[in-house]
């Protein structure tokens, strides 16, 4: 059992972007899922398929590699943590790297990047920051 799966799912993709692996495997769920669309959305995924049935379901990610053979991803970090939740209004969602980045939140709207958040008027937790 893991304590924080947000963050098992933000190390298995740094640590596969950082070994220059084409997919990676990360045990399902649904917010997983939620996530990863959110990624792919904003350009930071390829694509996202489920493998297996029951138990042993795992939701596989193209990862993407620029010309250069360098990540897309150059920064994974987790926000709000099991021990230390971390809540915004619309107005004060963090913009990542002057705007390079994406802050992901989770909303009574669904998973939505800050942009989205100010866009909508609507706050929430902050899960990660993608850039």
């Amino acid at each position: 059992m893991l304590t924080d799966p947000i963050a098992d799912f933000l190390t298995r993709i740094r640590n596969a972007c950082r070994a220059r692996k084409e997919r990676v495997d990360i045990p399902y769920s649904k917010l997983k899922e939620r996530l990863a669309n959110v990624m792919i959305r904003e350009g930071y995924i390829q694509d996202i398929t489920t493998v297996g049935e029951g138990v042993e379901r795992k939701i596989r990610l193209g990862l993407i590699y620029g010309t250069d053979h360098k990540s897309v991803i150059t920064g994974l970090e987790r926000r709000s943590k099991p021990s230390l939740r971390v809540y915004v209004g619309a107005a004060e969602a963090p913009r990542v790297r002057g705007g390079l980045g994406v802050s992901i939140l989770s909303t009574p709207n669904g998973l939505i990047t800050d942009r989205e958040a100010r866009a909508q008027k609507v706050g929430g937790e902050v899960l990660c920051a993608v850039w």
